[in-house]
């Protein structure tokens, strides 16, 4: 099988809380390939698959490309928000009309929240130690 010439391949980065993701998208038949396992392999909950396929819901895409994805740091759900991301930015880098169809839907949005820090005297970022009066 010969590698797809690099103006078919399209390169995009998406983060949410601690975690990265680089996707690569390809035309195809819609594989999924994420650090060497299938997407239902490696994300086992089914509602982190729709959402880290929305994207391709959202421009009728869904099997038009197939997917690789690096993904690293942070916990599943954080890894399948980057997921998403890096998706919808890819998508508008192989055909700038999704483009509209994703900003409306707020897929090209990066997700801000994150952990707020622990703060010092207190039992976590916002929790205080028991109140005793006496």
């Amino acid at each position: 099988m010969t590698a797809p010439t690099p103006e078919l391949r399209w390169h995009a980065i998406g983060r949410r809380k601690e975690s990265v993701a680089r996707v690569y998208l390809t035309p195809g038949s819609g594989k999924w390939n994420i650090n060497g396992r299938t997407l239902g392999d490696y994300f086992p909950r089914p509602s982190l698959v729709s959402h880290i396929q929305q994207p391709f819901t959202a421009t009728d895409t869904l099997g038009a490309f197939d997917v690789k994805g690096n993904c690293r740091g942070g916990g599943v759900t954080g890894q399948a928000g980057a997921m998403r991301l890096g998706i919808a930015r890819a998508l508008c880098l192989a055909d700038d009309r999704h483009r509209k169809k994703l900003r409306e839907q707020g897929l090209l949005t990066r997700d801000p929240r994150a952990v707020e820090r622990k703060k010092p005297g207190r039992a976590g970022a916002r929790k205080r130690f028991q109140f005793s009066k006496r």
